[in-house]
Order: C-alpha cells, then sequence, then structure tokens
C-alpha cells in the first residue's frame, strides 16, 4: 500500500473526529493523527492476510499497544515510573572491569549505548539498532521488574510550545521527572560536527539538577562523555567510570519548537521518500543548522546527561523519546510498506568516518550486558515480525 499525502490530507477533510482548525500545529498533530490510523489500518491488513500454515508470532489477537505518556491514566503511569526504579535498584550485569561505573541493570543500557555511540548513530543501524535497545530496555522492565504494559512514547508535537508543562516533565508524582531548578546566565549550547560550522541551541529554563517527580532522588553513575555546557566548553571523558551525581535537565521549549514541532514530524514522513534521506533529515544533516527531531528531543532534555551524545540514555525520558523515534520510522515504513519495510542505507561508522563496509540485512546487532542477544538486522525491520509484535496508538 502506497499513501500520499495528497491523499492523506484529502482525506482529513473527511474525518469528523479529528478538528481541523488553520492552526499549523493543530493541522499537522491532525494529520499525524490520521496516519497513525492508516499505518495501524495496513499492519491489520498484514497480519490479517497472513497465512495458517505456520503459526504466526504476531496476530491481531496478541499484539502490544504503544500508547503516548499523556494518554496514561495516572496508575499506569507510576507502573512505568516504579518499575524504571527497580530496574535503577538491581545489579549490573556489565563486569566492573569493562566499565568501572556500572552499578545497575539500568547502567547496563547506558553502557551499550556509551559503548557503540559511532556505530549507531549516522550509520545504517541507526533506526534497528535504536528499536531493538528500546525494546529490550521494555522486556527488562516486564521480565526483571514486573511491569505489565507497553513501552509509552513523547510525541514532541503535543507539548512543543511549553514541554514543561507537559505531563512528561511537569514534576508531577505521575511525570517522568520536572526540570531542572533554574541557573540564570546560561549561555547557549554550541554543538559541533567534525569541520561544519558549529550550531548554537538557546538555553533552556533549567539546568540544575531535578528535584521533583519519581526520580528526583535519582544517581546518574556513568559519564560523561562529550557533555557540552552552557559556557561554550565540552566535558569529555570516557564514559565508562564511576562518577554519582544528580540527574540535571534543561528543557527548553526553544529548541523542542524549532526542530521537534509537529509540522517538523509530518514534513520528515512526507518530505523523504527514500531511507538515505529519511534517516539522514531526522537526525539533521551535518551543516544545515538543522539537529532533526531526533536532536530535537535530546536538546529539548537537555541537561546531564540528556545533552550528552554518548550517555543520554541516562535520562530515563530517552526512552519515550526513542519511541517517537520509531513510531515516525514505522509511520514512514507503512506508506510504501512493500518498498521501504526492509529499506536500509549507510555505512557501520558514524558518517562513514572511518570508511566502513555498507550495512546490509545480514549484519548483526548485539547489545552485550544489555540483553536481547545478537540478532540480524533483517529481524529488526518490522514491528509485527521477528521478535517484535506491537503497534501504536
Amino acid at each position: 500500500m502506497r499513501l500520499h499525502r495528497l491523499t492523506c490530507a484529502l482525506l482529513l477533510a473527511t474525518v469528523g473526529s479529528i478538528p481541523i482548525t488553520p492552526d499549523k500545529a493543530s493541522r499537522s498533530l491532525s494529520e499525524l493523527e490520521y496516519l497513525l490510523k492508516q499505518a495501524r489500518s495496513t499492519q491489520a491488513e498484514i497480519l490479517g492476510n497472513r497465512t495458517t500454515k505456520r503459526e504466526p508470532t504476531c496476530t491481531l489477537e496478541n499484539i502490544r499497544i504503544r500508547r503516548e505518556w499523556g494518554s496514561l491514566s495516572q496508575d499506569e503511569r507510576k507502573a512505568y515510573t516504579d518499575a524504571v526504579l527497580c530496574l535503577q535498584s538491581l545489579p549490573a550485569n556489565t563486569p566492573t572491569s569493562l566499565v568501572p561505573g556500572a552499578r545497575s541493570r539500568y547502567d547496563d543500557f547506558v553502557a551499550s549505548h556509551i559503548n557503540q555511540t559511532f556505530y549507531i548513530h549516522y550509520t545504517g543501524t541507526f533506526l534497528a539498532w535504536h528499536r531493538w535497545f528500546t525494546y529490550n530496555y521494555e522486556q527488562a522492565l516486564r521480565n526483571e521488574c514486573g511491569y505489565n504494559s507497553s513501552q509509552p512514547y513523547w510525541n514532541w508535537g503535543l507539548y512543543a510550545s511549553d514541554p514543561a508543562s507537559s505531563p512528561i516533565f511537569d514534576g508531577s508524582a505521575y511525570s517522568m521527572l520536572g526540570n531542572g531548578e533554574y541557573i540564570a546566565g546560561k549561555g547557549p549550547l554550541i554543538l559541533t560536527i567534525g569541520e561544519y560550522p558549529p550550531l548554537y541551541l538557546p538555553p533552556g529554563t533549567g539546568g540544575g539538577c531535578v528535584t521533583s517527580g519519581p526520580f528526583k532522588d535519582m544517581q546518574v553513575n556513568l559519564g560523561p562523555a562529550n557533555l557540552p555546557l552552557n559556557n561554550g566548553s565540552t566535558l569529555t571523558g570516557t564514559g565508562f567510570g564511576y562518577n554519582p551525581r544528580c540527574l540535571k535537565r534543561d528543557i527548553s521549549a526553544a529548541v523542542n519548537s524549532a526542530y521537534a514541532n509537529a509540522s517538523s514530524i509530518i514534513d520528515l514522513i512526507f518530505g523523504n521518500d527514500n531511507i538515505a534521506d529519511f534517516q539522514l533529515a531526522m537526525q539533521g544533516v551535518p551543516g544545515s543548522g538543522s539537529i532533526g527531531v531526533h536532536g530535537g528531543g535530546h536538546y529539548a532534555m537537555g541537561g546531564d546527561p540528556g545533552a550528552d551524545f554518548f550517555v543520554s540514555p541516562g535520562d530515563p525520558a530517552f526512552y519515550l523519546h526513542h519511541g517517537m523515534i520509531d513510531l515516525v520510522w514505522w509511520a514512514w515504513q507503512t506508506l510504501d510498506y512493500g518498498n521501504r519495510r526492509d529499506a536500509i542505507s549507510g555505512t557501520g561508522t558514524f558518517l562513514n568516518t572511518p570508511p566502513s563496509p555498507n550495512t546490509t540485512l545480514d549484519d548483526i546487532v548485539d547489545l552485550g550486558y544489555a540483553g536481547g542477544g545478537p540478532i540480524t538486522m533483517r529481524e529488526l525491520m518490522s514491528i509485527q515480525d521477528g521478535p517484535f509484535c506491537y503497534t501504536y496508538i
């Protein structure tokens, strides 16, 4: 099935349950809502048409549903954050001989991301690796901490103008933590990639330790590895040492509104008809002045370790952010599923530096001590095949 944007826009006018207003953000959110309905319809058709000669692992009856954080009940949100706190209390599987600072099962995931950062960003494995990473984090919450639901996601476009007041970051007992304590006089964050011109991001409205929400007492153990500061400097290191400290946030509506708004999501999905352009635009084309929706979500959270390219999974909201990244990829795939299901592009190294072979569907993804075991790229391309069986609403 191939769904063009014009078709989607025309059909939107007939969908009575979706309010259409002149406001561009509202229209884009409505368009995304319709697109997700169409994606679920495509997914249901695929599952419904499967033969019964072999028992399918994913069916319409057993498929799990991932929901936006704000749509969850308070009890559902607390069940999730309780499970994350549980994971942070369990001992690490990663040997301290490899990662001296790893102290918990939660740190196993952070360490895996630090270790593989240059092989999973601006590479052919970017989307699939993070799909597998987020899924195994969800599985750890379920299998090791008694969580009985699915990984939620953060729809950046819903709260772009004021993320700090959103259900995700408002600091209530049912949030994913509040903003950091306000620090006055902060300068911009300066991001650099190679020889490209630097990019200046406006500071947020926090910057200090988080003092509200379920993780206000959380201890960050790993990092920094590459943490930009608001004075123009960058803290660097291996990221693997033991460095206990508070979790900091610097939530920025300016960054959220500029790079991860509702229109940018729709433009990303409909404006790129091949996987190479799609995933590059998502991450931000180097030198273009854009950090894409991927960078937009990360730097809208900011802080430490949220703004650290390597250590960012140390902020629990990372997984809601990458749930949305996965949703956007899936929505893009379903627009032309026959051609996009197995579409990959790129090499095995960051911006092909140093030069490396092209990624193939037979390449292996391995999260190490985070769990999940080695798996081929081919098995990670569809959310209703291989180990996966979930959808988004």
